[in-house]
């Protein structure tokens, strides 16, 4: 059953959001919406009784109670389901392997894993540990660390293995590596981990202070990858990191992209 009281404060609100902190007047809104004046002006006292929407100017904007709401919205979202969300609702990597990881001393962990459509089979699965000196994600989360911190962590050569002929194993070439990936903003791994695969991936900011440090990435046929699909699949993963970092962001700039 339709409420359309309920229907016209959400446009409302929408109309607010579109305005971008701007006022809007009773008289605006109800041109825009096409409705009368009259019962607009009872959903916008009805709105700002709740302090969803404040009284500015002699118009409206929206009020504190949606940060609120929003806040504790955010404190009951999984990271983890909303990587996955991200991977359904992100047309460009919906086909493509991507992980998601966190930072375990010398390696990653993956705490999640998309397979994607794609005729390939690799052997990362949720729980499964890589050394994040090869990997594109474990270079995305020791881009947040400095270089002292890398050489104290890598000192030993065991911790930089080589996987195929393309691995980095020397320690200050994986600093410049990862100083490399710092300065761009995405590691990349070309070959590292399995020949003929290019890794990329992008650090997730994290919501709170002290919160554990994800990275999202995704492998990609060499064969098949130009600068121009990578440069995409940047913009796709870093869209997905935002989701991830604040799932509002989905449909608003964030994850969906790539179509």
């Amino acid at each position: 059953m339709s409420a359309p009281a309920v229907t016209r404060a959400l446009r409302v609100l929408a109309l607010l959001e579109a305005a971008g902190g701007e006022t809007l007047g009773v008289s605006e809104m109800a041109r825009q919406l096409g409705v009368a004046r009259s019962s607009l002006f009872n959903v916008c006292l009805a709105l700002e009784a709740e302090g969803v929407v404040q009284r500015s100017d002699g118009g409206y904007r929206l009020g504190r109670r949606l940060v609120e709401l929003g806040g504790a919205y955010l404190r009951t979202v999984d990271p983890v389901q909303a990587f996955y969300q991200a991977c359904s609702d992100t047309s460009l990597l919906h086909d493509e392997i991507c992980q998601l990881a966190v930072l375990d001393g010398t390696e990653v962990l993956y705490l999640a894993a998309h397979a994607g459509r794609l005729p390939l089979r690799m052997t990362a699965s949720i729980g499964s540990r890589f050394p994040a000196s090869i990997t594109a994600v474990g270079n995305a989360l020791l881009a947040q660390l400095d270089d002292d911190e890398l050489r104290a962590r890598f000192e030993d050569p065991a911790t930089r293995p080589a996987w195929t002929a393309d691995s980095t194993t020397d320690l200050e070439a994986l600093i410049d590596k990862i100083r490399v990936a710092r300065g761009r903003g995405f590691a990349l791994d070309k070959g590292e981990v399995f020949p003929g695969i290019r890794g990329l991936a992008v650090a997730v900011a994290p919501q709170y202070s002290g919160e554990q440090a994800y990275a999202v990435g995704a492998s990609l046929l060499e064969v098949y990858c130009n600068i121009d699909i990578e440069q995409q699949a940047v913009k796709a993963l870093s869209a997905m990191a935002a989701h991830i970092a604040n799932p509002m962001n989905l449909g608003r700039g964030g994850a969906v992209v790539g179509a």
